[in-house]
C-alpha cells in the first residue's frame, strides 16, 4: 500500500493533523460551549432578578392581594417591562408563572402565551432550588432550551415564577459553525501539506532515485556515474557520500586492473625465464659450462616467484584475521643495524651516504618482531631502490611522547604530491613505468600499513617529488628485558 516515500510521508503528515485538528475541535467546541452556556446564564440570572424585583416590587406598591389578579391587572405594563429586559438579554424569553405552573405572562416576543402550563415535575424541581434547568420544560417548548428560574416570594409564600429561556439550538449553531470553519481550516492546511510535502519528498526522492540508477551502473561496472550534489543538507551529504564511494570503487577498480596487470607480468617473465633456461638446458642448446650461470637466474625468479606468492598469502591471511601478531620486547636499534647491514652491497652499488641516529645504543618496544622486521626492510630496500646514486641515505630512531619513531629518508625521485594519499593503498606502485621497481606489485606498503593498524600505531609518508621520501611509522616502547643490561651496567658490573 505504501511502495513511496510520498505516501507515507502523506499519510503520516495527514494523521497527524487529521488528529491534531480533531483534538482541537473538541477542546475549541467544548470551551466555546462552557463559556457560552456560562455567559447565557449569568444574564439570564441576572435578568430574571431584575424581572422578579420588579414584579415583587410594583405588587407589593398595589393594594391586590392576589398575585395571578395582580399579572391579570398590570399585565400590559408587565409585558413592556419584560421585553424591554429581552432588548438586553439577546435571545432570550422571559414569562411568568405562578407557583402551580400556570402561564400568567410573557415578553411580546415570546412564543410562549398566557393559559399555557409548564409541567408539574418542573415546577416542583424548581421550587426545590433547582433554578437551572436544560430541557424542554416538560414539553413546553419544541426543543432543548437552557432556561433559569427565579421564585416570586412574599414574607410566607411563594406567589410566582420567572423564567429566562434560550433555545440550545443557537448555541449548539454556534458550535456547530465553529467546528466547520475548523474543517475548512483543516482542508486548506490539508491541501497545503499536501503541496509541500510533494515538493519535500520530490527532493529526498529524486536524488535516491539518482543513486539507484547509479548503483545499478556499478553493478554493471560502470563507476564513473556520479550524483548532482544539491543544497548542504543531509540529503545532500548522503550525495556526496555517494560520490566518495563511487571513486573509492573506481580507485579500486583501478587498482584491480593495475594489480591483475602487475600480477600478470610478474607471473609471466619469471615463468618464460625458467621456462626458456630450463628447455634450453634440456636441449642441449646452452653449453655445459653456461648452465650452472642460466641455473643461478631460474633459483633467482623462482625466488621472485615465491616472494610474490608469499605478499598474496599475507594479504590474504591479514585481511582473512588468520594471521595472529606474537608481542614480544626486542631492540628496534639492533635490527636496524642488521637491516642496514644486509644492504650492504646494494649501498655500494649506488655510493649511497649513510647516516644512521639514535637516541640510544638499544631501544627496545613491544611488537610482532617478524612483523615489524617485515616492515622495516621493506621500508629501507625501497628508500635504497629509489635513491639517486651517491645520494643521502638516513635511517632515525628517536622517542618522544611515550612512542619511538622510526624514520627512513632517502635523497631520490620521490613521490608525486597527489599519489600520497594512495601509497598505502592494494597494488599502488609508485615506479608505473617500472623503470626502477621491476619486481614489486604494489603490494608492500598495504601489507606494512595494515600489520601497523593491527598494533594500532601509525605510519605516514612525507615527500617532495624529485628531492627526498620519508617514510615515518611509531612502535610502543618497552622496558628492558631482564637478560639484557645496559652498557652503563656492563661498566658498573666490571
Amino acid at each position: 500500500m505504501f511502495k513511496s516515500l510520498f505516501a507515507k510521508y502523506m499519510t503520516a503528515f495527514m494523521l497527524i493533523i487529521l488528529i491534531s485538528f480533531a483534538i482541537l475541535a473538541a477542546v475549541i467546541s467544548g470551551s466555546v460551549r462552557s463559556y457560552t452556556i456560562e455567559y447565557r446564564e449569568r444574564i439570564m440570572a441576572q435578568t430574571a432578578r431584575t424581572a422578579e424585583l420588579y414584579l415583587s416590587q410594583t405588587f407589593s406598591d398595589s393594594e391586590i392581594e392576589d398575585f395571578s389578579q395582580f399579572i391579570y391587572y398590570n399585565s400590559r405594563a408587565a409585558s413592556e417591562y419584560l421585553t424591554l429586559l429581552t432588548d438586553y438579554a439577546a435571545d432570550t424569553t422571559i414569562f411568568v408563572s405562578n407557583a402551580a405552573g400556570d402561564i400568567l405572562l410573557s415578553d411580546i416576543n415570546s412564543p410562549i402565551s398566557a393559559g399555557e402550563a409548564i409541567s408539574p415535575h418542573v415546577v416542583e424541581d424548581i421550587l426545590d432550588g433547582n433554578s437551572r434547568q436544560q430541557n424542554n420544560l416538560g414539553g413546553l417548548f419544541g426543543d432543548c432550551h437552557l432556561t433559569y428560574a427565579k421564585t416570586i416570594e412574599s414574607d410566607t409564600d411563594i406567589l410566582g415564577i420567572v423564567y429566562t429561556s434560550a433555545s440550545s439550538a443557537k448555541i449548539n449553531l454556534l458550535v456547530d459553525n465553529l467546528v466547520k470553519t475548523i474543517i475548512m481550516t483543516f482542508l486548506w492546511i490539508s491541501l497545503a501539506t499536501l503541496i509541500a510535502v510533494y515538493f519535500i519528498s520530490d527532493k529526498i526522492i529524486s536524488p535516491l532515485k539518482d543513486m539507484s540508477k547509479a548503483a545499478r551502473s556499478f553493478a554493471s561496472g560502470n563507476f564513473d556515474v556520479r550524483v548532482p550534489v544539491i543544497g548542504q543538507d543531509e540529503v545532500a551529504e548522503l550525495a556526496t557520500a555517494f560520490n566518495n564511494m563511487a571513486g573509492s570503487l573506481n580507485n579500486i577498480e583501478d587498482s584491480r586492473r593495475a594489480f591483475l596487470a602487475n600480477i600478470s607480468h610478474d607471473l609471466r617473465t619469471p615463468m618464460t625465464t625458467i621456462s626458456g633456461f630450463v628447455d634450453n638446458i634440456i636441449d642441449g642448446v646452452i653449453p655445459q659450462e653456461k648452465q650452472e650461470h642460466y641455473l643461478r637466474i631460474v633459483s633467482s625468479e623462482t625466488k621472485r616467484l615465491s616472494r610474490l606468492v608469499q605478499q598474496l598469502l599475507d594479504i590474504s591471511r591479514i585481511e582473512s584475521g588468520v594471521r595472529k601478531f606474537n608481542m614480544t620486547v626486542f631492540d628496534i636499534c639492533e635490527m636496524a643495524r642488521q637491516i642496514l647491514i644486509s644492504f650492504e652491497t646494494k649501498i655500494d652499488e649506488k655510493k649511497l651516504e649513510v647516516e644512521f641516529s639514535a637516541d640510544s645504543d638499544n631501544m627496545y618496544v613491544s611488537a610482532d618482531r617478524d612483523a615489524i622486521y617485515q616492515i622495516f626492510y621493506n621500508i629501507a630496500d625501497n628508500g635504497i631502490k629509489f635513491s639517486y646514486e651517491g645520494g643521502k641515505y638516513r635511517v632515525t630512531i628517536i622517542q618522544k611522547e611515550k612512542k619511538i619513531y622510526v624514520s627512513v629518508y632517502n635523497e631520490g625521485i620521490g613521490i608525486p604530491q597527489e599519489d600520497i594519499p594512495y601509497v598505502f593503498d592494494r597494488f599502488y606502485k609508485g615506479d608505473k613505468s617500472r623503470g626502477i621497481d621491476k619486481s614489486g606489485v604494489g603490494l608492500g606498503m598495504y601489507i606494512s600499513k595494515t600489520i601497523i593498524d593491527a598494533h594500532h600505531e601509525e605510519i605516514w609518508v612525507k615527500s617532495v617529488y624529485g628531492e627526498y621520501c620519508e617514510f615515518v611509522f611509531t612502535l610502543s616502547p618497552a622496558k628492558t628485558p631482564p637478560h639484557k643490561k645496559t652498557d652503563e651496567q656492563a661498566d658498573i658490573l666490571q
